[in-house]
């Protein structure tokens, strides 16, 4: 694992509200120099309320953005030019080329024009589309137009970039591509800060991720410890050689719930070990052939949504 060197981005205590609603309340969380940090919720929990506020398009009513240690507001601009954004409905014109709309992103950061015309050559042949650098944006697939989108943040080679949903809509080429994308400029030293509906795409891409709920962090851990604090949401899989009732094939108070899944059943536990010996001893009871058995882990998805409705009070 790679050494952090400290915090790069500090939330502390920001809070932002819009009339009555309280959008983000006292959110404090830190995001350590060189990870790929995952920002997840629900619709209408605050994420776009609070990555603006990272970014600076928004001034937050109380609390401070640390970025390196200095004050957000009170160095917009030095900041700013420090980072890189890709929102999720991109900011390229689609009339222009691939190439003048990389161009035109690094005059806003003040790129002399010879080596700007370099650097916009050098992404387009990175990211595959030297051969389309003369053809419009309009032309391109979705895809491609995210490709496009993340080279012009990349043009002034920023500490940080903050990834709105990068791969939603795409394809599930596209969506590999992006996320082969965010790995390789990780691995070239940026910090990632990553929001996403994804969970799979958090759990594959991100060393630790954050949730916020109602406007408030629910928790901020790695996917690992994440999965591992609900153990209720441990499970067994189980299928047999015939279709089987298991509202009355189940002990009572050994499952949580339940889900028929094809030919199979997942069974969810807080206690796997003693369900699968429940498991074996009823299946030899009834005269059943057991096809498969397997004890899962929590996925980062049950983990999540495990740790929202525990928030909301609907667990």
């Amino acid at each position: 694992m790679k050494e952090k060197a400290g915090s790069i981005i500090e939330a502390d205590a920001i809070t932002k509200k819009f009339g009555s609603l309280v959008a983000v309340n006292r959110v404090s969380f830190d995001v350590h120099e060189g990870e790929v940090f995952g920002f997840l919720g629900p619709n209408g929990a605050g994420k776009t309320t609070t990555i603006r506020m990272l970014t600076g398009l928004l001034t937050p009513d109380s609390g401070d953005v640390l970025v390196n240690g200095v004050s957000l507001q009170k160095n917009l601009i030095p900041i700013k030019m420090k980072m890189g954004v890709i929102p999720e409905f991109g900011n390229i014109y689609v009339d222009l080329t691939a190439r003048q709309n990389i161009i035109l992103a690094g005059r806003f950061y003040g790129i002399s024009k010879g080596n700007l015309e370099k650097t916009a050559d050098a992404l387009l042949a990175r990211f595959g589309l030297y051969e389309r650098r003369n053809s419009a944006v309009k032309t391109f697939s979705k895809g491609m137009k995210q490709l496009v989108n993340i080279a012009s943040a990349l043009v002034h080679d920023p500490e940080i970039l903050f990834f709105d949903e990068p791969t939603s809509g795409l394809d599930v080429q596209s969506q590999r591509m992006i996320r082969n994308v965010i790995k390789e400029v990780n691995r070239k030293g940026s910090t990632i800060f990553l929001t996403t509906h994804n969970i799979e795409e958090a759990n594959i891409l991100c060393e630790r991720v954050g949730v916020i709920n109602r406007g408030e962090i629910a928790a901020v851990d790695t996917p690992e410890r994440l999965k591992t604090t609900f153990k209720e949401v441990q499970l067994a899989e189980v299928s047999f050689h015939k279709p089987v009732d298991m509202s009355s094939f189940i002990s009572k108070g050994l499952v949580s719930r339940q889900e028929k899944m094809g030919d199979k059943w997942k069974l969810y536990t807080k206690d796997p070990d003693r369900l699968i010996k429940f498991l074996a001893k009823r299946a030899q009871e009834k005269h059943l052939l057991i096809v498969s058995l397997n004890i899962c882990g929590a996925s980062l998805e049950e983990a999540f949504v495990k740790l929202i409705s525990e928030e909301t009070g609907d667990a």
